[in-house]
């Protein structure tokens, strides 16, 4: 099977599910924490092909280019602020 990207995905719209076919998968995606168009697409896939298709992200390696003000901002949010962090338990003093 050729690798197909989102852009080349075709959409299809399937009608007539019954009623318990539709209570299963939509028990799934519960289950799953998914949304129903990603279980129906494994399911189908799983059906037809045998095995569940892995994510690519071949098209992302190398990709990454440095950017000095991105790497600023998070630096910036990794600072830590020890007078959040210090126990002020023993400050408070005996409760009631």
């Amino acid at each position: 099977m050729k690798k197909q990207s989102l852009s080349r995905a075709r959409h299809y719209t399937i009608r007539g599910v019954p009623p318990e076919v539709d209570a299963a998968l939509r028990r799934k995606a519960q289950q799953r924490q998914q949304s129903l168009n990603r279980v129906v697409l494994d399911e189908l896939t799983r059906a037809v092909i045998g095995r569940p298709i892995k994510a690519d992200f071949s098209d992302l390696v190398g990709k990454w280019t440095p950017d000095p003000a991105f790497d600023e901002v998070l630096a910036a949010q990794r600072q830590i602020d020890p007078e959040k962090w210090r126990d002020n338990s023993q400050e408070a003093g005996p409760q009631g």
